[in-house]
């Protein structure tokens, strides 16, 4: 089981050595994964342990909260990607006013005290410390003269462009939900309890699941073939299975709140309080007022076959 320590800089008991990897992994996108993947198979091949090092909270949201990016994962969901790749040891530090005012060199010299880095594995782009002065230069001129070999990566998406979560998050607010699970290595999720709705669903004949989602980036507003993972409910098996959900906020009933909302074809019984997952797989169309609620019904019917005809061409 990986190890977990929430601590300061100042409060790291020394524990290394340490195959080490550092950013903020927002994502866990398919560049992440694969420097997870790198130091992990050294650590292994070495005989020594793997490390990866992230910040909570995003570091803009103490430098400059104006623009603050919608996150793509919750803590707990990097946590559990990072125990997936192998890690041996995640060390979220705590990211402050004073934390961002370190210096690379200052920075660097606390993280060798406490992990003893034997390797470093880092994106090519990587940057951190004061202003973002750090580079990968520096790195390799600290690693120099502490016995500490410096790895980079170039993190390129399948086309050949940059892969970065800004990236990931402009192609989800414009509803490119296959193009965002290119860049992830994997579908788009949203995770949460099942709450009690309007009803609106049940009363036009496609019941609902009301999730309160967790993760601020939302895909655009819209309908999604989804892939609904339930935990074991009575009579029905857990695991995947076709959703079709809607995201905005309902203009045809004058809707003011956004929601979250996935219908799942053939299934019966009460999910609420129960954790949900949904991964969006394609979008079938994007948010319309309708004239009537007939109107609406038969459009949702629409949807459902739309649904199950994608889900039988891509998942059998």
């Amino acid at each position: 089981m990986m190890e977990v320590w929430r601590r300061t800089l100042e409060a790291a008991p020394a524990s290394g050595p340490f195959v080490v990897t550092l950013g903020n992994f927002d994502g866990v996108h398919a560049g992440h994964r694969e420097l997870l993947r790198l130091a992990a198979a050294r650590a292994k091949a070495t005989g020594q342990r793997a490390a990866v090092v992230t910040f909570d909270p995003h570091p803009t949201v103490i430098v400059a909260p104006q623009r603050k990016p919608k996150l793509l994962m919750t803590l707990e969901q990097r946590l559990a990607a990072f125990e997936a790749e192998g890690m041996d040891l995640a060390w979220v530090i705590p990211f402050s006013r004073a934390f961002s005012e370190l210096s690379p060199g200052a920075f660097l010299d606390a993280l060798g005290r406490a992990l003893l880095p034997v390797e470093l594995y880092v994106g090519r782009a990587f940057a951190f410390g004061r202003d973002r002065s750090g580079t990968v230069a520096t790195l390799e001129a600290w690693g120099a003269t502490h016995n500490c070999q410096v790895h980079t990566l170039a993190l390129l998406a399948p086309d050949g462009g940059r892969l970065s979560s800004t990236r990931i998050r402009e192609a989800l607010d414009h509803g490119q939900v296959e193009a965002a699970a290119d860049l992830l290595g994997h579908p788009y999720s949203l995770t949460g309890v099942v709450v009690e709705g309007d009803r609106r669903g049940r009363h036009l004949g496609f019941p609902t699941a009301n999730l309160a989602w967790e993760q601020e980036q939302l895909p655009a507003f819209g309908v999604y073939v989804t892939e609904a993972h339930l935990p074991h409910h009575g009579p029905h098996e857990g695991g995947p299975r076709l959703g079709l959900t809607n995201v905005g906020e309902k203009p045809t009933f004058e809707g003011q709140r956004l929601t979250v909302e996935t219908h799942l074809p053939g299934f019966e019984g009460d999910l609420y309080g129960t954790r949900l997952e949904v991964r969006f797989l394609h979008r079938i169309r994007g948010e319309v007022r309708f004239a009537s609620v007939d109107e609406l019904r038969d459009q949702i019917t629409k949807d459902v076959a739309a649904g199950r005809a994608w889900w039988k061409a891509h998942r059998g």
